[in-house]
């Protein structure tokens, strides 16, 4: 493992206010989700949302220009940018067309992939985060550690202490207090921006229309004070039609904060008309790439582009609720993230996310569209291994695994010498927390040694499998 991310994830495992916040946090979170999924057939409303999705991504490329050919139909303005660096500098050229000096955000991951804040605040543009969350890790100067709770891993206490920094003056912890706050300095940010920037939930291709589901209505502000507005959205995030939204309005707010539906769902078509009072006079579309058409076409991982960013498979990975999001030191944490991540940026760093889950299926369980997560982490990990990426001790240990399961005769060699070689490090039957080579497990786990015994050999002594049971039960009983 890289040891950048070992060391990001010791820091993490240390972090008590940390674990105390994603615990509460996730916890609520998928509470709420079980509610309310259990109102609805939500199998029947998955299997639906995956066959749409795959249909989608099946022929994105017409789509794409059905999606394209409506905007432009309607007097809005689409652009295709292959890479990060081409969507920043369409969007710095539409800033600057208009001479943009304040800039208003409603929270978009997407432009997280672009480091877009940082970028427009080079060319001195002010820049601020109108999502509560948003606003207060850009107050942090941190980045999002989860996909729909930016600010997951901060206390009351913590955002407190920040906002305080801003007012010069001590503000609450309380809910209300903190609120209040950030509706006072908003405001503001509200009426003086040039510019909108916004992401894009989900866009239907058959009539250009840009969806964004939010809680706080800060999308609707952000998309109608301003005179321009900018959506940026991921290539893939597209529905055929308005039918199949409704779809995903079941799927989305159900999944991602256990909501049967989000505060606020703007349905936005186009600029505003000259004669309209509210909305955006000026339109762009920006559609990114960024290496996602890399997986349209490979059987292995071409269903990860289904994601809706829930975040569901967040709350309930094991991994993620104890090392929260900024270990993985990517846009996007968690299972989908130590997916989507190496396919998106295939670095060395990128391909050590895969690691960081313990294969246990639950994201796939909780995932509202069905993506096999589970599969791709060991699909990716067996690209690192078939490019090289391993360590020269983990080929050694797994061509010795292979050497001894693979031959019975070599289990059962191999049984027999570790029985013998355990009787020097057991103490009170179990191998102490510095065993070396087990201490990782041991540090935090009781690891128990070998039965004297194997089933094998209890079994030709004529023991039934009850009396095999017993044996082994009382066995772990100590008596």
């Amino acid at each position: 493992m890289n040891p950048q991310f070992d060391a990001r994830i010791r820091a993490a495992l240390k972090d008590e206010n940390l674990h105390v916040a994603l615990q509460i946090s996730t916890d609520r979170l998928r509470e709420k989700k079980a509610e309310a999924v259990a109102k609805i057939d939500f199998e029947a409303w998955r299997e639906r949302g995956r066959e749409i999705r795959a249909h989608v991504i099946a022929h994105l490329d017409f789509y794409l220009g059905q999606l394209a050919h409506q905007v432009r139909e309607r007097k809005g303005h689409v652009h295709f940018c292959s890479d990060a660096n081409a969507a920043v500098q369409v969007i710095r050229e539409i800033v600057h067309m208009h001479q943009g000096k304040k800039v208003i955000k409603s929270k978009s991951m997407v432009t997280e992939e672009l480091h877009l804040n940082q970028e427009l605040m080079r060319d001195g543009i002010e820049v601020v985060e109108t999502d509560l969350g948003e606003y207060i890790i850009q107050l942090a100067g941190e980045t999002p550690s989860h996909i729909i709770a930016p600010a997951i891993h901060k206390k009351r206490e913590q955002i407190a202490d920040l906002f305080s920094e801003v007012a010069n003056q001590p503000i609450a912890s309380d809910t209300p207090s903190l609120n209040a706050f950030a509706h006072k300095i908003l405001r503001e940010k509200f009426i003086q921006a040039d510019i909108g920037i916004t992401g894009c939930n989900f866009a239907i291709a058959e009539t250009g229309t840009i969806c964004l589901f939010t809680n706080e209505g800060n999308g609707r502000m952000v998309t109608t004070l301003p005179p321009v507005h900018i959506a940026v959205m991921g290539m893939e995030r597209i529905l055929p039609s308005l039918e199949d939204l409704e779809v995903f309005m079941n799927l989305l707010p159900r999944s991602g904060t256990g909501q049967k539906l989000t505060s606020y769902v703007s349905l936005i078509t186009g600029p505003a008309d000259v004669q309209e009072l509210d909305g955006a006079h000026d339109f762009h579309l920006v559609i990114l790439d960024n290496h996602r058409s890399r997986s349209l076409g490979d059987p292995d991982f071409q269903d990860v582009l289904h994601c809706i960013r829930c975040g569901a498979c967040l709350n309930v990975c094991p991994v993620y609720r104890q090392i929260g999001g900024h270990a993985y030191q990517s846009v996007y944490s968690g299972p989908i993230g130590a997916v989507l991540t190496p396919l998106l940026r295939d670095d060395p760093e990128a391909a050590d996310l895969p690691y960081a889950s313990s294969l246990c299926g639950a994201c796939y369980e909780s995932c509202p569209v069905k993506i096999p997560l589970h599969d791709m982490l060991v699909k990716l990990r067996a690209r690192n291994v078939a490019r090289g990426h391993t360590s020269s001790l983990e080929r050694v240990a797994f061509r010795t695994y292979q050497h001894v399961f693979t031959r019975a005769i070599n289990y059962r060699l191999a049984v027999r010498s570790l029985r013998t070689v355990q009787k020097w490090f057991l103490k009170n039957d179990e191998f102490p927390s510095s065993m070396p080579g087990l201490s990782a497990w041991t540090k935090t786990r009781s690891l128990q040694g070998m039965s004297p015994l194997t089933f094998r050999e209890r079994f030709a002594q004529g023991l039934t499998i009850d009396q095999i049971t017993a044996q082994l039960s009382n066995s772990q009983k100590g008596d």
